[in-house]
C-alpha cells in the first residue's frame, strides 16, 4: 500500500512540474494584456535556474526601456487559484487575489506557449 502511495505521489509531482522548462536561457514573446495577448513583435530573454527566474528586455519590438533591463525576477511558482505559472517574490504570492497583466500582482509566464505577460 505504501509503495502504491509513493508511486502516485511521484506521478503527481512530475505532472505538476511538467510545464516548467529545464534550467537554461530561452526567448519568449511578450504578451500585452491590454492588446489581448498580442506581442507586437516584442520578445524577452528568460533565464531559469532551479526555481529562480529572470526576465530581461532583449531589445526587440516596441517595448519601453532598454536592452538588458530586468522586466521581472523572482521565484517560479503555480498560482493556487488559477493554476497558472507566475513569477512570485514570496511564497504568499501563490495565494494572490489578482495576478498578471495590469493587476499589480505577480506576473504570469506561460511556459507552454513561451509568453511572458505584461500590462
Amino acid at each position: 500500500m505504501r509503495a502504491l502511495f509513493l508511486s502516485i505521489l511521484m506521478v503527481v509531482v512530475l505532472m505538476a512540474n511538467a510545464q516548467k522548462p529545464k534550467d537554461g536561457t530561452y526567448t519568449y514573446s511578450i504578451a500585452f494584456e491590454e492588446w489581448q495577448g498580442k506581442s507586437l513583435g516584442a520578445t524577452c530573454t528568460v533565464v531559469i535556474n532551479g526555481d529562480s527566474i529572470k526576465v530581461v528586455h532583449d531589445g526587440t519590438g516596441n517595448l519601453t526601456g532598454k536592452k538588458g533591463d530586468v522586466l521581472s525576477q523572482g521565484i517560479i511558482m503555480k498560482h493556487a487559484k488559477s493554476g497558472k505559472w507566475i513569477v512570485g517574490h514570496s511564497l504568499k504570492d501563490k495565494e494572490a487575489k489578482e495576478i498578471g497583466g495590469c493587476s499589480g500582482g505577480p506576473t504570469i509566464i506561460d511556459f507552454k506557449r513561451k509568453k511572458f505577460w505584461l500590462c
